[in-house]
């Protein structure tokens, strides 16, 4: 067969229509365990000589289903599904660093990411430090003989930081680097970190690879070799592995990812123009505006500026508070990807893990608000934030 398109491997994968009994969705097999047909089998899947499923915490068709649709649309070799999208961050980190090892992380981070790092770490002798990644000096200046791992996202949370994944992926090679990506905000189908050297990536599925707002769950994407290591550590003894019940909902959320991506980025587009030409906006922080840094990216790297879109109100703290207080039909929410329009603000909520100066250094003001744009009519989105903007 030839090469199939994203948008129907979104609804098909590596592996469907595998069910003996010709069921055209597949089965959700809400079990904690599985039989063996006799004792020695049950040995040999143990000692790995056998395959086959052992026990859901040790793997489960309904997760496999979700693992290798993700790990083929970001054209890596393998996935492992996670509890939470921070299950997938620290199940990427803590497979590979021990006491004495250093990760060089982005100095713009998910909140809970960052809190992570800056201090869980450290309290197993894990060094961080955290780099301005736009910058390639600044890279080569934290660079110490016991680093390991370079973390990034890209576009940053919730600053909508571009960063350069050829320059990444090269660097990290350089120095014998394990790369990791977080991909939440763009989706395999808008970008592809692996084609730029990476090594790892991630995803909180909690966000536009289920898309409903039902769910919470990561995955974590890379090499045989990589997956193994993480499934048969971390997740396994650790255990933040995904229910059966959550896997089987982001399949089915997959299934429209494309058509979904498609109407975000559309939507966020107009929005962000909006945003851009009001008297009341002091600054607009979207890929997809000529203005932004980032855009230079799209078409290459990026091949879409997602649904996010951040950006900061003249005038005082109290204003931005008033403005999203006066929102009706955007919703006041963390999260993103969701069918609704999203509103809320980092300083105060997803990023208040960052001490102020923190949040400062990372180009995180006080006044950021970020929209994650949803699916209903762009001109209803518009119209209510126009609304919100007349009282104030």
């Amino acid at each position: 067969m030839n090469k199939l398109h994203d948008h129907t491997n979104c609804i098909h994968g590596p592996n469907h229509a595998n069910d003996p009994h010709g069921a055209l969705t597949a089965p959700l097999y809400q079990t904690s365990t599985f039989k063996f047909e006799n004792a020695a089998q049950g040995a040999a899947r143990f000692a790995g000589e056998e395959a086959g499923y052992i026990y859901t915490r040790l793997g489960n068709p309904t997760t496999r289903e979700l693992e290798e649709k993700v790990a083929q649309l970001e054209e890596m070799e393998d996935a492992a599904a996670t509890a939470t999208g921070m299950g997938a961050v620290s199940a990427s980190v803590l497979s590979f660093l021990q006491q004495g090892d250093h990760l060089i992380a982005s100095s713009a981070l998910y909140g809970c990411s960052f809190a992570l790092f800056a201090h869980m770490l450290p309290k197993f002798g894990i060094e961080v430090s955290f780099v301005d990644m736009t910058d390639e000096a600044a890279l080569k200046n934290a660079i110490q003989p016991n680093s390991k791992m370079l973390f990034a996202e890209t576009p940053i949370n919730p600053n909508m930081t571009v960063l350069d994944l050829s320059m990444l992926g090269q660097f990290a090679k350089r120095h014998n680097l394990i790369s990791v990506v977080d991909n939440t905000f763009m989706t395999p189908l808008l970008q592809k970190p692996k084609r730029y050297g990476i090594d790892i990536v991630i995803h909180s599925a909690t966000k536009y690879l289920n898309g409903h707002g039902d769910v919470v769950a990561g995955i974590v994407c890379g090499s045989k070799e990589h997956i193994e290591t993480i499934k048969l550590t971390v997740l396994k003894d650790i255990g933040a592995t995904i229910s059966p019940h959550d896997a089987w909902l982001i399949n089915r959320g997959l299934k429209t990812l494309h058509v979904r991506i498609e109407r975000h980025c559309q939507s966020a587009q107009k929005v962000a123009e909006f945003l851009e030409d009001h008297a009341k906006v002091e600054k607009v922080y979207y890929p997809g505006l000529a203005s932004h840094p980032g855009h230079k990216y799209l078409g290459e790297q990026m091949q879409g500026a997602g649904g996010v879109i951040a950006f900061e109100i003249k005038g005082t703290l109290a204003d931005g508070e008033a403005f999203i207080n006066a929102t009706s039909l955007c919703t006041l929410a963390v999260s993103l990807g969701d069918p609704e329009t999203l509103i809320q603000h980092p300083a105060s909520m997803t990023h208040s893990p960052y001490t102020q100066e923190e949040r400062l250094s990372a180009g995180i003001s006080d006044g950021l608000i970020r929209i994650s744009v949803g699916l209903e009519a762009v001109e209803d989105i518009i119209l209510d934030l126009k609304s919100a903007f007349e009282c104030i």
